[in-house]
Order: C-alpha cells, then structure tokens, then sequence
C-alpha cells in the first residue's frame, strides 16, 4: 500500500515524494491567493473555486493556508475571514452558510504521542465535518475527528476536541456546550440588543425566503 492510500484511509503514513507532489498545487494556488490584489473580488473568488475539492459561491478572505484545498469540500456561501488555516491531510467537509472569524485554524492533522513512534516520521490525519449555518468565532481551533453540528455557533478563543451537537451555542478550552439556541434568539443581533423595526423586517422576509 502507497503513503498515499494509507493517508486516504486514515492510516499511519509518511510523507513521501508523491505526497510533496500533490501539495504543490495548493502552495501555487495559496501563493496566487495571498498575493492577489485584495480588491479584485472577482480574481480571489476564481482562485477560491479551483483550490477547493467543492465550493459554490465561496470567498475567502486572504491570507488562507491549507495542505492539499482538494480535500475541502464547502458548501453554498462559506466565507473564512483573514488567515485562515486548514491542515486538510484528511477531508474537511463544511455545509451551506457557514462562516468563519479570523484566525480559524482546523487541524486533521497529528502525529503519535510517543517520541519514538513520532520521530519515525509517521502521521496521521482524521476528517472533520462541519453543518449547516454555522459560525466559528476568531482563534478558534478544531481539532482532528470533530463533527459540528447544524446551526451551532463556537465562542472565539474556543478549543474544540470533541463534537457539537445540533443548535448548541459552545465555546471555551476546551469547547464544551453553554447552551442551546433557540427560536427567541432571532430577535437579538447583539446579547440582548434587539433588531430596529427595519431590520426585522428584512430578517423576517429573509426568513419566510428560506422556510418557502
């Protein structure tokens, strides 16, 4: 078996040769990225498109690093905000809506715990999964094998090592759930600032868009 199905199958694998191969794609492309006149919108978004495995109308905001972009695959409207990180040696897959902070870093990667095992250059890397209309606050880290649920929100600064479920609101080191979001919360923009009557005017038709 190559380094390379082994890696493909969440198995202890080495960096070979082959490997270094594949991520030179992505260094190109992550290099035209970062270096993009961040203006252009149009130049990053086609950039965006031909890096990731999946994407529909994904931006993202430069600098971003990743491994491989083949292994993300996002869903409609994903938007990651200023340096962004996803250490994609397995697959990331991310749902429709999804946003990120600054400073988001997701890791599939690792390498064995005992010094021994690790300076035989052995790693690994274990897929992460991430819902629909989700928000990941700034600095957050998520490590490998985490699954996210749908309509969860992670607190900036968060550690996440074990999974969220469903329309929790979750945060700290390490992550663990604070609360569950609920239907009064579509008021507030802010804690317990309310939307003006214009603004709940366009979250309701927004709504009444989405459930149609």
């Amino acid at each position: 078996m190559t380094n390379k199905e082994r890696r493909d199958r969440e198995m202890a694998y080495i960096s070979d040769e082959e490997i270094f191969e594949e991520q030179k794609r992505a260094r190109r492309l992550t290099q035209a990225l970062n270096t993009a006149d961040r203006s252009d919108f149009d130049a990053i978004g086609k950039i965006v498109k031909e890096l990731l495995g999946r994407s529909e109308g994904a931006f993202i905001n430069p600098p971003f690093y990743c491994d491989y972009g083949s292994h993300i695959e996002v869903g409609k409207n994903f938007f990651a905000n200023y340096n962004c990180t996803i250490i994609d040696v397995a697959k990331v897959t991310i749902g429709n809506n999804c946003q990120m902070a600054p400073n988001v870093a997701i890791y599939t990667a690792g390498h064995p715990l005992h010094p021994v095992a690790r300076n035989s250059l052995y790693e690994y890397g274990i897929g992460v999964s991430i819902g629909d209309n989700v928000w990941i606050g700034g600095n957050t880290v998520i490590l490998p094998g985490v699954h996210i649920g749908n309509n969860v929100v992670i607190g900036a600064g968060s550690v996440v090592t074990k999974d969220i479920p469903d329309w929790s609101l979750a945060a700290g080191n390490p992550c663990r759930v604070l609360r569950q979001i609920t239907e009064e919360d579509k008021i507030y923009f802010y804690k317990d600032r309310k939307f003006d009557r214009e603004a709940w005017e366009t979250v309701e038709e927004f709504s009444i868009k989405q459930e149609g």
